[in-house]
């Protein structure tokens, strides 16, 4: 039901941001108070069974419902975001894009050595990001938990390169 709901909701945006990419825009959500609580929900059904001190955010729409689900949940948020954004000490890692390459960062006293983080995205497409997201907190001596995402692009195998991180994947909208 709620893999239904999101799915009538989402924007496709063709040819963003590059040509031949049908990006999945989860910004009509936003407008939807109810589906977004319906969203947070789920989410917590999904991850009752999962054990987690902390969650990780990716800049920046898993800003957007990882920190309500930190929330909801009485957990900490960390913020990872793209390099030259945190103002305190971080902590980087590089990571390559198919066009290019990026940096992340996250601040160096985010969590102790130890805490298990559940690391958050609105969608999860080739998942770069998140395996470079999962070596950041790796080397900070963090352990994974498991993945939440509003969308799984499935056909782009994402999955594949972030399971030998964390068996546990939650998506709720799968393509």
């Amino acid at each position: 039901m709620i893999e239904q709901k999101i799915k009538e909701t989402v924007r496709d945006v063709m040819d963003f941001p590059k040509p031949g990419i049908v990006f999945k825009d989860i910004t009509p959500i936003l407008k939807n108070q109810e589906l977004c609580t319906q969203i947070i929900d789920a989410f917590v059904i999904r991850l009752k069974e999962l054990d987690f001190d902390a969650i990780a955010g990716i800049e920046s729409r898993g800003f957007l419902f990882g920190l309500m689900l930190a929330n909801r949940l009485n957990k900490p948020f960390i913020p990872i975001r793209k390099a030259g954004k945190l103002p305190y000490k971080t902590v980087k890692q590089n990571y390559n894009l198919e066009y290019g390459s990026a940096t992340i960062e996250m601040h160096e006293d985010a969590f102790e050595p130890g805490t298990k983080i559940l690391i958050h995205d609105d969608l999860l497409a080739t998942g770069g990001t998140v395996e470079a997201t999962s070596l950041l907190i790796q080397k900070m001596k963090g352990e994974i938990a498991g993945f939440s995402f509003i969308i799984s692009l499935d056909f782009l195998k994402g999955k594949d390169l972030i399971k030998p991180y964390a068996d546990k994947v939650v998506a709720l909208a799968e393509y």
